[in-house]
């Protein structure tokens, strides 16, 4: 990665940060969209420098980074377009190399944690050609395969699951697909070596590292 362009929030009293987080966000997943190409491989990959990764919860910070291995990458994207609505909320850099000195280099990478309870009952009503209400609210049969037992429970339902915390910070995004609502969760992770590959509509990869500066 040899060029990036840095975008800071400017969150105020009556537009908090998540909020803008979530309209910042779509748009640039927008816009990586338009990149991809036939295999839905992206040219541009996302950090955030401000990231703090901690035991009870980790935070995105204010700023995000758009990579790519050249400036014409980013040029072709034009980030202040998909951004236009938002520019009284937004602070964009011009295109700058990355410096020769990097701290570190990162991963950051989507993590689906299976907690969420409508995003279980979705992915049930799916497997099972239903409505996701009905996922959600209905009581579902365990394994037919379970030995009876009068002090197992045979039923549950996903709605009445208690929801469990996650460190992992998160942006809520709505599916261009569905039109459902869905927290993007991002999980970094250090590593030692840069590593070429893909990134996702999302500017993320399992894989691939953004350098830290």
């Amino acid at each position: 990665m040899r060029c990036y362009l840095e975008i800071t929030l400017l969150p105020n009293p009556e537009v908090n940060i998540h909020f803008l987080w979530s309209k910042v966000y779509q748009q640039l997943h927008l816009g990586l969209v338009e990149m991809q190409d036939a295999q839905k491989r992206v040219p541009i990959g996302i950090s955030f420098p401000e990231y703090v990764v901690g035991e009870k919860y980790s935070v995105l910070g204010g700023k995000c980074r758009l990579f790519a291995h050249d400036e014409a990458t980013l040029t072709r994207f034009d980030v202040n377009k998909w951004l236009a609505r938002l520019s009284d909320y937004v602070h964009c850099t011009s295109i700058r190399p990355v410096p020769d000195k990097v701290s570190g280099y990162a991963i950051y990478q989507r993590q689906q944690p299976k907690t969420n309870p409508a995003r279980l009952a979705r992915r049930y009503a799916k497997r099972h050609d239903m409505d996701f209400e009905t996922a959600l609210h209905d009581p579902i049969n365990l394994e037919d395969n379970v030995i009876p037992n009068t002090n197992y429970q045979q039923t549950f339902r996903y709605c009445d699951m208690p929801p469990k915390a996650i460190s992992t910070p998160f942006i809520r995004l709505k599916s261009l697909s569905s039109g459902q609502d869905f927290c993007l969760w991002i999980k970094k992770s250090a590593a030692s070596e840069p590593v070429v590959a893909d990134f996702s509509s999302y500017g993320l990869s399992a894989s691939a590292t953004v350098p830290e500066f």
